[in-house]
């Protein structure tokens, strides 16, 4: 009998596992909008239909739940059987789901829509934010960061294209247009879309401040992990208020009566929407990568100190100075360059802790805490309108953010640095 020893493959060039970083931003520019793009559709949506405001927004909330919560099971398949075939899958769901909501004239249909373009986008984030953590474990913060930015800035340039569409053809036509073009590309560029094989990339990078294990953490594993939870917690509560802003952001302008006031800017006047919802993407998705890149030379618990304190304070300003449409467009921009980090921050943490080997599933597992967090949001509107303003929604984000920030630096830095230290031990 001959036994065949399995040999490693060759190492790649950074060039070829720089397009496959690529090719999963361009799935991740894809699907920004079913996320990002739905505030500039809930006052139409209202309008038309004359449902309660909160009521449609559960329908964010279900988007939000069944892209996160159902990321373990399609990192499973990733880890299993690559990266193609689930990204397919996503693009066909992302497309049918907005689809189904150009067709939709009840909050019944509406939330069933936003299910299946959910399980669409969680297939197609949850895939490529696990092979990025795959493809680069010498710069997993970075690209992880310029993975998530695809998510957090790849609706920037269509937020006027967006409001056009609905402006002149109707939120209906919108929705059905965006959804088919962004369906396809990203069930094309699945077919591109690979996962590295042993030997094809650098060992974990040996930096002193980057807490980093060589042990691999079955999904079962990780869940029994009480280090696990504490960050769960963490990006709970500090995710919940990016939520509430992102899904609410032309609703809380318009309560302040400022969505529609100009504001000019380095020479540019849009109103204050259209101008802090295109810096906002802008500035969410460029966050990433930078504090991924800044936490891969300072260490993840110290760069989630420092964004998750700036995040409270913005919040906090945002309370104070709101009102003025100039500070609302500042405020709010320095808000989501303060939030977005997390998508960069929390997978790589949970990689080096628990190892890349099953990096989609366990990260799909953490990541599982937005759609948590994205209870949060209706309860945000309830809170508005029993008291007629935001004033305490802001000061309990901004509270959450603080918190988060001393965990991070006094609890979980040291923490898990006697759980990499005994995991290396054994």
């Amino acid at each position: 009998m001959t036994i065949t020893a399995s040999i490693p493959a060759a190492r790649v060039g950074d060039g070829y596992r720089w397009m496959q970083l690529t090719i999963g931003v361009i799935c991740m520019v894809m699907i920004a909008n079913l996320q990002y793009g739905w505030t500039f559709f809930v006052p139409d949506i209202q309008k038309k239909f004359g449902w309660d405001r909160a009521a449609i927004q559960w329908a964010f909330t279900l988007f939000v739940l069944f892209e996160t919560w159902l990321v373990p099971i399609e990192g499973w398949f990733v880890d299993k059987y690559g990266p193609r075939i689930v990204v397919m899958f996503g693009g066909v769901l992302c497309g049918i789901g907005w689809v189904m909501n150009s067709y939709a004239d009840s909050l019944s249909a509406f939330y069933l829509a936003q299910i299946i373009a959910g399980i669409g986008a969680g297939a197609v984030y949850g895939t490529c934010v696990g092979n990025a953590l795959k493809w680069f474990p010498d710069k997993r913060g970075l690209a992880a960061g310029i993975t998530a930015a695809g998510f957090g800035a790849g609706s920037a340039l269509t937020v006027a294209p967006i409001q056009s569409m609905i402006a002149t053809s109707g939120f209906q036509a919108a929705f059905f247009n965006f959804g088919i073009g962004q369906g396809i590309i990203i069930f094309v560029l699945a077919f591109v879309l690979l996962a590295p094989k042993p030997g094809q990339v650098p060992e974990v990078v040996a930096n002193a401040n980057i807490i980093q294990t060589r042990r691999n953490y079955g999904p079962v594993e990780v869940v029994k992990q009480p280090i696990f939870w504490l960050m769960y917690f963490m990006f709970v509560i500090v995710g919940a208020g990016g939520l509430m802003v992102t899904a609410n952001l032309k609703p809380i302008a318009a309560d302040l009566k400022i969505d529609t006031i100009p504001v000019t800017l380095m020479g540019v006047t849009m109103t204050a929407i259209t101008f802090a919802a295109t810096i906002d993407r802008v500035l969410n998705g460029l966050t990433r990568p930078f504090f991924g890149w800044v936490s891969d030379n300072i260490g993840r618990e110290n760069t989630m100190f420092i964004a998750f304190a700036m995040e409270g304070i913005g919040i906090y300003m945002l309370y104070l100075w709101g009102h003025d449409p100039l500070w609302f467009v500042l405020l709010s921009g320095f808000v989501f360059f303060a939030w977005g980090e997390i998508y960069s921050l929390f997978p790589s943490t949970c990689t080096d802790t628990f190892g890349s080997k099953f990096a989609a599933t366990n990260a799909g597992l953490l990541y599982t805490a937005k759609g948590t967090a994205a209870l949060l949001v209706p309860f945000a509107n309830y809170m508005q309108q029993g008291s007629g303003n935001w004033n305490t929604v802001f000061l309990i984000a901004a509270g959450a953010n603080i918190l988060a920030s001393v965990l991070a630096i006094a609890v979980l830095k040291p923490w898990r640095k006697k759980v990499v230290a005994a995991a290396l031990a054994n």
